[in-house]
């Protein structure tokens, strides 16, 4: 009997032992981790609440974002970058939606990584010349502060891509719109491309299919494209880029796909007193400091100033649905947006950039 007992117990120790043996071996083969708190990899393909995929291009390249990056490198960043923004933004009030404009004309060319801030050099053409940003894009002053602040502080530490996107965040939060975490750990890129610039940026006359088809190319669903839209809440647009709206008045067909004659013919008399090119009016007009679900209710009652924005509540029923819920629930659009701005954070300009120690040149 004792005899049996020992080999029963020898036998259990040879099986631990193998089990081990093969839990190591599994161990080791498997790939490396990342343990940052929260590190996000946009090289996967991103997938929104309603269960739309987008494509996944040009999102990652082996560049892991982190919540706290700068919690022990540059605790101030944060602090420092909101309260520039909300003495930009107390100053003029347009500000706010020109820093959410800059962070979406960086990130749709060539990734999130600062290239609209680089001036023209002799070996440079950059994005500010591009057409969608000439004598339209506003607020590198307020970066270039922001950025000489931080310099003080934490030398070499944050990049210039980071303090849009942080820009970006707090000029919705101070405007009265929803915050979110920022993810941070981009590098500044070292080249510019004016005819990406050119090519790649929606236009204001843009068809839902064409503003479906340019966000997909850049991992971001219909979703995400119709919340991102709400941006428009802000800021003004100048005559020339809402022409198109005012056809029916001026070709003398009756209106149609939704239009508001009342709200047309008002657009019309604002562009014909001034020259088009300066003439310029609030893509708001009902609350046009405020970032708020406004967008949305203006859309369904025919007053999308701009075209793109229109087509999203008449050319497409899955638009529309997804816009008629935001202006029914404002806190399903902030929901939806602040998702929409982490996925568009997330699109990499990739891991071989800079930081740069001033935004408008490459070290």
């Amino acid at each position: 009997m004792l005899k049996l007992e020992n080999k029963v117990e020898r036998d259990h120790i040879t099986i631990m032992k193998m089990l081990f043996n093969l839990f190591v071996m599994l161990f080791a083969s498997m790939p490396i981790l990342s343990l940052s708190e929260n590190p996000t990899n946009f090289s996967e393909t991103c997938e929104d609440g309603s269960g739309e995929t987008g494509s996944g291009f040009g999102i990652g390249f082996g560049l892991v974002l982190d919540f706290g990056l700068y919690k022990n490198s540059c605790p101030e960043a944060e602090s420092i970058v909101y309260s520039s923004v909300e003495t930009a933004v107390l100053q003029d009030p347009r500000m706010a939606a020109s820093l959410l404009r800059l962070h979406f004309h960086d990130c749709f060319v060539n990734g999130c990584d600062a290239s609209v801030l680089l001036d023209d050099t002799e070996g440079l053409v950059g994005e500010k010349t591009a057409p969608p940003n000439l004598n339209s894009l506003r607020g590198f002053e307020v970066i270039d502060s922001i950025k000489s602040d931080l310099e003080s502080v934490c030398p070499e530490t944050v990049s210039c891509a980071d303090i849009l996107v942080m820009a970006a965040r707090d000029s919705v939060v101070v405007s009265g719109g929803p915050s979110w975490e920022v993810e941070v750990g981009r590098k500044d890129g070292r080249t510019a491309s004016k005819q990406a610039a050119t090519n790649g940026l929606p236009s204001p006359n843009s068809t839902v299919p064409t503003l479906i088809s340019i966000f997909q190319k850049l991992g971001l669903s219909q979703t995400d494209m119709v919340a991102l839209s709400g941006g428009h809440t802000l800021g003004k647009a100048k005559c020339t880029s809402f022409t198109a709206r005012l056809l029916p008045l001026q070709t003398g067909q009756p209106a149609n796909n939704g239009d508001n004659l009342e709200f047309l013919e008002s657009l019309q008399q604002l562009c014909s007193t001034v020259d088009p090119a300066v003439g310029i009016t609030q893509l708001d007009l009902v609350t046009p400091s405020t970032f708020d679900n406004q967008y949305y209710v203006n859309l369904l009652s025919g007053e999308g100033l701009l075209p793109s924005d229109q087509a999203l509540a008449v050319q497409d029923p899955r638009t529309r649905e997804i816009v008629e819920t935001y202006a029914a629930d404002q806190s399903v659009f902030f929901n939806d947006f602040k998702n929409a701005m982490v996925k568009m954070g997330g699109i990499s300009g990739g891991n071989e950039g800079e930081i740069r120690r001033n935004c408008r040149t490459v070290n």
